[in-house]
């Protein structure tokens, strides 16, 4: 269903003055925890085992700090209850329902988490905290939605900033999680959107001659979204595991409503993203007139419609979900989007298990040049920081206290090593130690798929040329008209080039509503992330 830009209407503005006394004082009288005794040694063995057979055996020490097992268990938190609003089960959900069952067995707290659609999380986490009753404490949600969110936000406290955990944080990630200058997400993931491909394919000597049979050319890692769907054409339709079933060229995420609008950004960075060129990628930064309908843009889109050949059955209606197992499964050769699918095909019972590489996303041999208005002639290639999950705590909750200790324990260094290695949780590296090969080699990869996928996400940090997601007022709205646009194309509904000229129009009119000084002054924090190099 297609998001319409929400107003705020007379009966949320009497709601939110008739509730405002009564929130403040709420916040003010704040519930604390008492002390008990631990429940844990420092160092025990940690693992989910008891959770269930689809967690995996993997058994890590419970590490040091006030965010461990040992230090949270000795929290009191009987007789509180702390509300919890996350994506649905799986991606995000399903570990925010386990570190909250694992929270109340060592607190003695209670937690309630409710599970929403991506399609719906927006509104379910805003609309209440616009109208001064916040309906959680804790909420988990796309980092890019901050510039909606940051009002209604209680920064992170200097104690948790100064964990173990928290200090690990890559710099980009502090950066995600930080709006005018203060910390207000409490980062709890970190994406990337970068290459998957299937070497068992690769270096196979009877489909490296079927390729060059094909194209004239040697098989290799595509390196231009041109190599992509070129190698995806080559291999869709065939059965390259033996199976008697076809396999196919390329998984992405196509469904309207869940996520589309990453997976084009992903194939446009290239074409969009000049080194060149500062001062914003989807608006021109001083006049607000938006770029999303410029050459770049459409030469993505016109690639992504063309990719649809390669795509498997239903591959037009592709969510994460879908796409996550598409690869993460054997179905495709190739995949972008986030750790997941990756993560998915690395699973012990996985049947492409260190038959897999990561690499960067695709590049162009040429890249637009919006104050030139022409194509310079030059390889590119463009780091693609997609928002990644975040975690958040109400301003006005008035278990702040019982909120961050949450938070603290669901990033506490043995869970995030068991969560980094399961798949369909959505939990993807953002701390420095994350990009240890060494690490992931302990989980069972081989030392060459450790290295490359190490090197692959360690190298989007150092990227002179990076792009971030629109971290503005109303986002949800401009990527929902994206995501609109880029449907229509994808259905032939529309050419590519018109599609756009759509989106560009109804973007106009969200900033006029929502306010171009507004959002300008958002947008310029987006400007200042990417030209930091």
């Amino acid at each position: 269903m297609r998001s319409r830009p929400y107003t705020r209407v007379v009966a949320v503005a009497a709601v939110a003055a008739l509730t405002a006394t009564a929130c403040t004082a709420q916040s003010e009288a704040q519930h604390k925890s008492k002390q008990k005794a631990a429940l844990f040694k420092p160092g025990s063995e940690i693992s989910y085992q008891k959770y269930g057979k689809s967690y995996p055996a993997t058994k890590v020490k419970d590490g040091p700090g006030p965010c461990s097992y040992e230090s949270i268990s000795r929290k009191d938190y009987s007789g509180q209850t702390l509300k919890i609003i996350s994506h649905a089960v799986p991606v995000i959900g399903e570990p925010t329902q386990l570190h909250a069952k694992q929270f109340e067995e060592i607190t003695g707290g209670k937690v309630e988490v409710v599970n929403v659609p991506f399609g719906e999380l927006h509104q379910k986490i805003l609309t209440p905290l616009q109208a001064g009753q916040p309906a959680y404490d804790v909420m988990f949600y796309p980092s890019l939605w901050i510039g909606d969110m940051a009002p209604y936000l209680a920064p992170v406290p200097e104690e948790y900033l100064n964990t173990p955990g928290m200090r690990d944080v890559t710099q980009s990630y502090m950066d995600v999680a930080t709006w005018d200058g203060k910390v207000v997400q409490y980062p709890v993931d970190g994406d990337r959107h970068y290459l998957k491909v299937r070497t068992d394919v690769l270096k196979d000597p009877k489909w490296q001659a079927e390729y060059k049979k094909a194209t004239g050319k040697e098989l290799k890692v595509p390196t231009t979204w041109a190599e992509y769907q070129e190698t995806a054409e080559v291999f869709s339709g065939k059965d390259f595991d033996g199976d008697g079933k076809k396999n196919y060229g390329s998984a992405e995420v196509t469904k309207r409503d869940d996520l589309t609008f990453s997976a084009f950004i992903s194939r446009a960075a290239p074409y969009v993203k000049n080194p060149k060129v500062k001062g914003g990628v989807f608006f021109d930064a001083e006049t607000m007139k938006p770029l999303i309908n410029t050459p770049g843009f459409v030469r993505a889109l016109k690639d992504m419609v063309k990719a649809k050949s390669t795509w498997a059955p239903g591959g037009a209606n592709f969510g994460l979900g879908d796409e996550i197992f598409s690869f993460g499964g054997g179905q495709t050769l190739m995949s972008y989007s986030w750790d997941d699918a990756f993560i998915q095909a690395q699973q012990p019972d996985s049947k492409i298990r260190n038959t897999v590489q990561a690499a960067p996303l695709p590049g162009s041999s040429e890249v637009y040049n919006r104050t030139t208005k022409s194509w310079d002639k030059k390889a590119n290639q463009a780091a693609y920081f997609t928002w990644g999950w975040t975690s958040a705590v109400a301003k006005a909750s008035s278990h702040q206290e019982m909120a961050f200790d949450y938070l603290c324990f669901f990033g506490n260094e043995a869970n995030t090593a068991l969560d980094l290695t399961i798949g369909r949780f959505g939990v993807n590296p953002y701390r420095i130690s994350h990009f240890d090969p060494a690490f992931w080699e302990k989980q069972g990869w081989d030392k060459d798929v450790a290295e490359a996928y190490v090197k692959t996400l360690s190298g989007m940090e150092e990227s002179p040329n990076r792009l971030f997601d629109l971290r503005v007022p109303g986002v949800n709205q401009y990527m929902s008209a994206l995501a609109n646009g880029v449907a229509a194309a994808l259905a032939g509904q529309e050419s590519p080039q018109r599609a756009l000229d759509g989106v560009a129009g109804e973007w106009s009119e969200i900033t006029d509503q929502i306010g171009k000084d507004k959002v300008r002054s958002a947008y310029r924090n987006v400007v200042a992330l990417e030209d930091k190099s």
